[in-house]
């Protein structure tokens, strides 16, 4: 069987055919060896067609495409002009090898066409592509170069294209690091209460927060210089007057031990520090929450934002979890139980990162796997919706948010829940609801702009009006008589030529018939007022 390689090139597809492949040998160690010796590389594989790429844009075209595995139009074209023709119900005896086997396949269904990608036909393919600028006349290894380097930019840079409002790797980045952070602040904070706990050990069961319990530490350093002139600051801090005074009455009775200023000076400092992480962690929330709005406001508001950027994260991108069934989006997560579970052949798990959802923990435990697989199910709708809608917004995520509440109150109180149509149709009509308002607060705008316009031309026009003489009404009048004169032309024409040819001695009283409407059309146009008297005149002259 004949054997062709499609090689897809920076500048154009080409087609080889390899009709000497047994002289080289057909294992790939042996293929792998020769392949390096043009001499002998040339008499196997011989070039069968090549058409170059039209320009730079086409070409980045055909490698998306190519990369995707799909097959193009000029593809198809180039394969069934430059490969023997295959009768009508017979096998083809040849076959093309391809690099990429997603191409193969689809080159197959479409055209019928075997391909095959192997690891032989790989290292044919890396040999030409070694020796390509060889079998080319007119092409030169640093054309060539040039073509690659500037495809590789442009194809590069339309896979890196992105809408910056848009970007999950920021949303993913800032969840890794709040959690870090979460542990760092327990941990530093921790630090705190042991090493100032040595010099004002009561203050731990007074304070219970941490940032609190740095704060104070950082005001308090020396125990022994607490008064009751400090409760004021101290209620300030706090936001409990009976705290403070509890505070300034045990740094009077406590038990520590006294510190020097300088490790004082090194408590307060550290403490300092602890604040600082803790205020950041806030701030890095609150960012988190302004990103999942704008990249995911529907699973935002459905499950909120720290499931849904830990589901975001774990996924990989929004679109990798928006590919995701709702079955492997309810066991994110919990990949090591579900295989050990299907080790040991136990019970695989029912929930994963979805379990520190509010839903779950309200649902009672027998409850517990149905409430996690129908709250999987409309993050994997929410997430799609979020993923590929064109338009930002969180009306279906408050309706599918509606719509799982409703469902616990179905497993709790029997309640029918609403059907999922009437929810998608109420949260459509939202949507169209919205758009047509905000059309409107646009088209308001605009409005406003052309009733200025407007009066400004309508302005202008009267003044016009005003300057133009009154013979414009009669100028005006004159291409209208023109076009009634040629209308009533044409009209009398025709009878004319019938009755000239049936007698010939009517022509003179016609003739003045015809010189009258002539001279009357000539004539200047009439008021309609004018007319009617003319018309009322020849009525009372009948009557007498």
């Amino acid at each position: 069987m004949a054997l062709y390689l499609l090689f897809e090139s920076a500048s154009g597809y080409a087609l080889f055919h390899a009709y000497g492949i047994d002289e080289i040998g057909q294992s790939v160690d042996a293929v792998r060896s020769s392949v390096l010796d043009l001499k002998r590389f040339s008499k196997a594989v011989k070039l069968a067609g090549f058409t170059p790429f039209s320009s730079a844009i086409d070409a980045l075209n055909q490698c998306n495409a190519i990369s995707e595995g799909i097959m193009t139009d000029e593809l198809r074209n180039f394969l069934e002009l430059n490969l023997p023709k295959v009768k009508e119900g017979k096998k083809a005896k040849f076959s093309v090898g391809v690099m990429e086997p997603k191409v193969g396949s689809h080159i197959t269904e479409a055209t019928g066409i075997p391909c095959q990608s192997n690891e032989y036909v790989q290292e044919l393919l890396r040999a030409v592509r070694l020796h390509f600028d060889q079998f080319i006349d007119q092409l030169k290894p640093s054309d060539l170069e040039k073509a690659q380097l500037g495809l590789g930019h442009s194809y590069s840079r339309a896979k890196v294209k992105f809408n910056v409002n848009r970007v999950d790797n920021m949303v993913i980045q800032a969840i890794f690091l709040l959690d870090t952070l979460d542990k760092d602040v327990n941990s530093f904070s921790m630090r705190v209460r042991e090493w100032y706990g040595w010099h004002f050990p009561e203050l731990v069961k007074i304070v219970n927060d941490n940032y609190l319990y740095a704060k104070l530490a950082k005001f308090v350093t020396n125990k022994s210089d607490l008064s009751e002139k400090d409760i004021p600051a101290l209620a300030d801090l706090i936001g409990d007057e009976d705290k403070a005074k509890e505070i300034v009455e045990a740094a009077k009775a406590s038990m520590g031990q006294d510190l020097s200023p300088v490790d004082l000076i090194n408590v307060q400092q550290f403490a300092q520090r602890v604040m600082n992480l803790s205020e950041y962690r806030k701030n890095l929330y609150e960012y988190l929450v302004t990103k999942m709005n704008d990249i995911a406001p529907n699973l935002t508001s459905l499950i909120g934002e720290m499931v849904g950027a830990r589901l975001i994260s774990h996924a990989g991108s929004l679109s990798n979890l928006s590919k995701c069934p709702a079955s492997t989006l309810q066991i994110l997560g919990a990949e090591k139980a579900l295989f050990r579970a299907l080790k040991t052949r136990g019970n695989t798990p029912k929930y994963g990162l979805i379990f520190h959802s509010s839903f779950i923990g309200r649902a009672s435990t027998k409850n517990k796997g149905r409430m996690a697989r129908y709250l999987a199910n409309k993050c994997s709708i929410a997430s799609r919706i979020d993923c590929y809608s064109d338009v930002s917004s969180s009306i279906f995520g408050e309706k599918l948010r509606e719509q799982v509440e409703e469902r616990l109150e179905f497993y709790d109180k029997g309640v029918a829940p609403r059907k999922n149509l009437d929810v998608m149709k109420a949260a459509i009509e939202g949507m169209t609801n919205t758009a047509s308002e905000e059309g409107e607060e646009n088209g308001g705008t605009s409005a406003k702009k052309s009733k200025k316009k407007k009066s400004r031309a309508e302005a202008d026009g009267d003044a016009m009006d005003l300057d133009k003489p009154a013979n414009t009404s009669a100028a005006e009048a004159e291409p209208e008589t023109e076009k009634k004169k040629k209308k009533k032309k044409h009209k009398l024409e025709e009878p004319q030529d019938q009755e000239m040819a049936a007698t010939g001695d009517d022509e003179t009283p016609k003739k003045k018939k015809k010189k009258s409407r002539d001279a009357s059309a000539d004539d200047e146009p009439k008021t309609a007022t004018e007319g009617k008297k003319k018309k009322k005149k020849s009525k009372t002259a009948g009557d007498d």
